[in-house]
C-alpha cells in the first residue's frame, strides 16, 4: 500500500500560511454560528423576540427569515474559504480558534449595542428590568472577545497549541 507524505506549509515554497484570509473565514464563521445560536434558542425555542418587533407578525417572522438567510450566508462564505486555505496548505495554524472567538463576540455586541440599542429593532426579552439581560448579553459578548483577542496575541507570537 501507497502512503502520500504529508507536508506542512513550510515544507512547500510558495504554500505559505495566510492570516488575513484565515482570520476573515473564521471571524464569519464565528458570526454565522453565533447569530445560528441567537435566532435557533432566543427567536424559536425561548420565543424572546424577533430580528425586528412590529405589530406585524408576518413581518417579524420574515425578519427572521432575512436573519437566518444573513447566517447561513456567513456561514458557507466562511466554509468555503476555510476550504480553500486547508486546500491549498495555507490555513495559518493557531488563527482560527482566536477568529471565530472574535467573530462570535463581534456580531454579539453589535447585535446587543447597534440592533437592541441604538436602532432599537428589539430587546433581548421584553421585561420590566432588561439591565439584567443587557448585562449578561453584552459581557458575554466582551468574553468571547477578550478570549479571541488573548488567543489571536498567542497565535501572532508563535505560542497557539496548534502552532508547536
Amino acid at each position: 500500500m501507497k502512503t502520500t507524505p504529508t507536508h506542512s506549509a513550510a515544507d512547500r515554497p510558495g504554500d505559505t500560511p495566510d492570516i488575513k484570509a484565515t482570520l476573515i473565514a473564521s471571524i464569519l464563521l464565528g458570526i454565522g454560528f453565533m447569530a445560528a445560536i441567537d435566532e435557533i434558542l432566543f427567536h424559536q425555542v425561548l420565543g424572546w423576540h424577533h430580528f425586528v418587533e412590529t405589530d406585524s407578525s408576518a413581518l417579524a417572522l420574515a425578519s427572521d427569515g432575512l436573519l437566518h438567510t444573513l447566517e447561513l450566508v456567513a456561514i458557507i462564505a466562511g466554509g468555503v474559504m476555510m476550504l480553500r486555505l486547508h486546500e491549498t496548505h495555507r490555513q495559518a495554524p493557531g488563527f482560527r480558534g482566536a477568529g471565530f472567538l472574535l467573530g462570535m463576540g463581534g456580531f454579539q455586541l453589535f447585535d446587543g449595542i447597534v440592533d437592541h440599542k441604538l436602532l432599537g429593532l428589539h430587546q433581548i426579552r421584553y421585561v420590566d428590568n432588561l439591565l439584567p439581560y443587557d448585562l449578561t448579553w453584552n459581557g458575554a459578548a466582551i468574553v468571547l472577545l477578550l478570549i479571541g483577542f488573548w488567543l489571536y496575541r498567542r497565535a501572532a507570537r508563535g505560542q497557539a497549541l496548534s502552532q508547536r
